[in-house]
């Protein structure tokens, strides 16, 4: 899992998508924010009414907050509407990222999960390391496995294939917003990724609002704390609320060289030389 999440966290959204101007103005229902009926808004407008109404206590005490001034950024010359909604998109995905690293690292860290398997879960499978060695471990064919398996996922998120009624989150679509793709990949993926099962029971447009809130709330936390664990396992002492954990998992490698463990199994003709 934690290889997995390593992968999706080097994995850079493509920008083939970001080509066209944006519309001006977004049509937003603001019954969220304390409004009766659709209005049209700016981007801009709808981003403060999103942060003034975060329910969270750190929300509501700084309310909207933007010291580098990115909410007038314009990225690409797609326009600044475009580029709010590409900030937002990026923030919801990297903390969907970071929730998944952040477990990840636990599960990884406990006897079930790094111990001894009857089935090995790769070749080379080593029990009792730390998660950072466990990606260390897995063969160069395997991470590129994991790599192209993240670039499809990324790329069907973007909207390959034109999936029907999906509408690009810089050009007016919902941030954060993932289609289906059961049936995607030549038939090979079977299940979506949220509700794979169909089991989870339908929502009001209200319950919804709140979840997108949570949900943004929980991956600013989750990014937090997944840097807080990094550092502590390279850095010992540099997060003194984790250095008292005797068990705590230590790793002497780089984590920003995620193939470092990799280099004899690269092709010598592959390498740059000036």
């Amino acid at each position: 899992m934690h290889s997995a999440v390593v992968a999706l966290a080097l994995c850079a959204a493509p920008v083939a998508a970001f080509v066209q101007q944006a519309p001006t103005a977004a049509t937003t229902e603001l019954a969220a924010f304390g409004g009766a009926k659709k209005q049209t808004v700016s981007a801009k407008d709808e981003l403060v009414a999103l942060a003034e109404a975060n329910p969270d206590a750190i929300g509501a005490a700084f309310g909207f907050w933007d010291p580098l001034g990115a909410a007038d950024f314009n990225f690409w010359n797609i326009g600044n509407e475009a580029t709010i909604g590409y900030l937002r998109h990026a923030e919801i995905k990297h903390g969907r990222v970071a929730m998944a690293g952040f477990l990840g690292f636990c599960a990884q860290s406990t006897p079930l999960v790094s111990g001894e398997h009857i089935v090995l879960p790769y070749k080379g499978y080593i029990a009792g390391v730390t998660p950072q060695e466990q990606w260390d471990n897995i063969p160069l064919a395997g991470k590129l496995q994991i790599i192209t398996l993240v670039g499809m996922l990324e790329s069907y998120g973007e909207g390959a294939g034109s999936p029907e009624g999906y509408v690009h989150y810089t050009k007016g679509g919902l941030p954060g917003y993932y289609p289906p793709i059961a049936g995607k990949g030549l038939g090979q993926i079977g299940l979506n990724l949220y509700d794979p099962f169909g089991i989870l029971p339908d929502q009001t447009a209200e319950e919804k609002e709140r979840g997108r809130k949570c949900e943004v709330n929980n991956g600013r936390l989750a990014m937090i704390g997944l840097l807080g664990l990094l550092s502590e396992s390279s850095t010992p002492g540099s997060v003194p609320i984790l250095s008292g954990i005797e068990s705590f998992p230590r790793y002497s490698g780089e984590v920003m060289a995620p193939f470092e463990a990799n280099l004899q199994e690269i092709p010598a003709w592959t390498y740059f030389h000036p």
